[in-house]
């Protein structure tokens, strides 16, 4: 459940707070209030992308943050899976909206738009003014069929985009192959040039840092050598100045002293260390010179092979293992080419074997959904009934696509009669809007049965309707929050009057500036608002009494069918 929405410096709004609770929460308002502005900050808040002009005059930043509260273990179970941990059954989404760009959180912690988005998936279901348009397009009609059909045909689904994946793979991999005799000819010649060249190289794994090594340590010889030296002149015996030769005289001068003090023996025999590593240091600088040789010839040799691998490297990698990665790459390349024909038959059968695969798992999927079909034409038929669709059917027809997609090969259309008599036919060329709006009411209603969501938004589905038929309505949006938590934008009185809880958007002109301000209204304040949307400008006594007659009578209508 939402149960709190805190927006800051947003559009028109300085700073405003909702709580919102269990059931039908109604938000109405004059035409230009900003009740559009909820459902748009909700959908910053869920990662929606921003504009510049979603920051308000009120501040550098705009914020929205929104409390949810999870009743349901799956979804719970759910965030745990996402790494999410749930604060007292809590999760809280927020999102600082500056200039250039914005961040998200999860119950404080910095989240990605694509992790925001995938969390609000869990809680919510957002209806937008404009979404029942999409049901006039066949795509979005199987996916609302393959959503109501669940967890088998879901299943199903993947298995069929896995054979389609491995049938395009092995199609591509047979279209590479058809290539002429001259083509093929010339990749060959290409091919087997590569391949010569890194092998007359003989390249050697590690090969290139070992060169480079040797090529500094003779690059640099002459300044080794004479380093060298005089290092060892520094620490060798020879010289009566030298470090070996004064650490002698003081091992000499304190041995004279050993026995007339432990402290004095402790500090000889460190000395005596010291001389032994002086002595070790010094024989091996001298052992290094008497090995440290220097031949032009090498050296050039050296120069030369490593000019030669590094040309390699600009052309097939930057390693020598890279190299000869490259190289097994074109050889396996060039036995394909060799053995095309052999390559092709083989590819061909294989794609023979994915097809007919590809075909029985498709049609597998077929199966269940015109089985989800059935089952789902006559729940939505019950419940257009119910919204005032006296004479109604509704078919889902299937045709069978030119070609295979990751979907299978069914093409869906929802076709509806809403007169007795008259033939179904699509959707696009029979309804109107508001005959649209109530269709997708219906639609929602089922799948608000078929998911764990405890949310549904909805802004301004009773477009195009009125009287009976918006009582209708109104009567099965309070079945729905009957069942989970429903926020719902509306300008009719007769689902204003279901509510639970009433909230009034309205612009406030303060000093020099406007402000739009959300805030909920008691019993007699619902009834004013009522009386508003029924009277217009002009609310007389008996609007008035017409609004809190209209509240008593879907106060009665609610406890009736709750019972039920």
């Amino acid at each position: 459940m939402l149960t709190n929405l805190h927006v800051k410096n947003l559009a028109l709004i300085d700073e405003t707070e909702v709580e919102f609770e269990p059931g039908l929460n109604i938000l109405t308002g004059e035409t230009g209030a900003g009740k559009s502005l909820l459902l748009g900050s909700i959908n910053l808040a869920l990662g929606k992308k921003m504009v510049s002009e979603s920051i308000g005059k009120f501040g550098k930043y705009a914020l929205v943050e929104l409390i949810f509260t999870v009743e349901n273990p799956k979804i719970a179970q759910a965030f745990e899976q996402m790494g999410i941990t749930l604060e007292d059954g809590q999760v809280v989404l927020s999102r600082k909206i500056m200039e250039g760009r914005s961040i998200s959180r999860i119950n404080g912690e910095t989240c990605t738009v694509g992790q925001m988005k995938e969390a609000a998936s869990l809680l919510l279901d957002i209806h937008g003014q404009h979404e029942h348009q999409s049901l006039l397009y066949p795509e979005r009609q199987l996916d609302i069929l393959d959503e109501y059909a669940g967890s088998e045909l879901d299943r199903q689904k993947k298995q069929v985009e896995s054979c389609y994946m491995i049938y395009k793979k092995i199609e591509k991999e047979l279209k590479e192959c058809q290539i002429d005799e001259e083509q093929r000819q010339r990749e060959m010649d290409f091919l087997q040039f590569e391949i010569q060249e890194i092998d007359e190289a003989s390249v050697q794994p590690g090969e290139d840092e070992e060169l480079e090594q040797r090529f500094r340590k003779m690059y640099h010889s002459r300044k080794i050598v004479e380093s060298l030296g005089r290092v060892h002149s520094y620490l060798s015996y020879e010289n009566g100045q030298s470090a070996g030769e004064m650490l002698g005289q003081a091992v000499r001068e304190l041995g004279q002293l050993e026995g007339l003090d432990k402290d004095l023996d402790q500090i000889y025999r460190t000395l005596l260390d010291v001389e032994s590593m002086l002595s070790d240091c010094s024989r091996d600088i001298s052992g290094y010179l008497d090995d440290m040789t220097f031949s032009e010839e090498e050296f050039s040799q050296v120069q030369n092979r490593l000019d030669e691998i590094n040309r390699l490297k600009g052309k097939y990698g930057d390693s020598p293992e890279k190299i000869l990665k490259y190289r097994d790459g074109r050889q396996k390349m060039l036995d394909d080419l060799i053995h095309l024909e052999e390559r092709k038959g083989k590819l061909e059968k294989e794609l023979q074997s994915a097809r007919e695969k590809l075909e029985q798992e498709s049609s597998r999927l077929g199966t269940l959904r015109k089985a989800a079909a059935r089952e789902m034409e006559k729940a939505i038929v019950v419940s257009l009934k119910e919204l005032n669709f006296l004479q109604v059917e509704f078919q889902i027809g299937f045709e069978r696509l030119k070609s295979y997609t990751k979907n299978g090969y069914d093409a869906v259309r929802f076709m509806i009669s809403t007169n007795p008599g008259e033939p179904v036919r699509p959707l696009d060329k029979v309804v109107s809007g508001g005959e649209l709006s109530r269709i997708m009411l219906a639609v929602k209603t089922l799948m608000a049965d078929k998911d764990d969501k405890e949310v549904l938004i909805f802004d301004e589905i009773d477009t195009g309707i009125s009287g009976r038929t918006a009582q209708k309505v109104s009567e099965k949006m309070a079945v729905i929050a009957g069942k989970r938590q429903v926020l719902c934008i509306t300008h009719l009185p007769q689902i204003a009057a279901m509510a639970d809880a009433h909230f009034l958007i309205e612009k406030q002109v303060k000093d020099t500036f406007t402000a739009t301000e959300i805030k909920k209204l008691d019993s007699e304040g619902s009834i004013k608002e009522i009386a508003r949307i029924l009277g217009g400008s002009q609310v007389t006594e008996r609007i008035m009494e017409s609004a809190a007659e209209m509240k008593e009578m879907a106060q009665v209508v609610k406890n009736t069918r709750l019972k039920k």
